[in-house]
């Protein structure tokens, strides 16, 4: 194996246990926690702070809950490709 080889899988090795390592983390350091959203969050905040507020716009269309995961993770496909894409196209262009 060459010594380009070598680097290029200590690169990738080294990348995906940096992933590894970043998804892990949280779980180890608060094994405990909920799994909370941000708008959750902020909502708690906001009814600790002003107890009495009223938002002062409302969502047109709220979605069922199977219909918002299916929509996050469409969101993500294509968010996926388009990085898959330009990935692509970079390594392509470079050979």
């Amino acid at each position: 194996m060459s010594s380009v080889t070598k680097n290029k899988l200590l690169i990738y090795l080294a990348g995906v246990a940096a992933l590894v390592l970043l998804f892990a983390l949280p779980f180890v350091l608060n094994p405990g926690a909920g799994f909370g959203g941000a708008d959750d969050s902020a909502g708690e905040v906001i009814e600790s702070l002003s107890p009495g507020y009223q938002p002062w716009f409302s969502s047109l269309w709220e979605p069922p809950a199977e219909t918002e995961a299916m929509l996050f993770a469409l969101q993500a496909a294509i968010g996926a490709v388009i990085i898959g894409y330009f990935v692509g196209y970079v390594r392509g262009s470079s050979n």
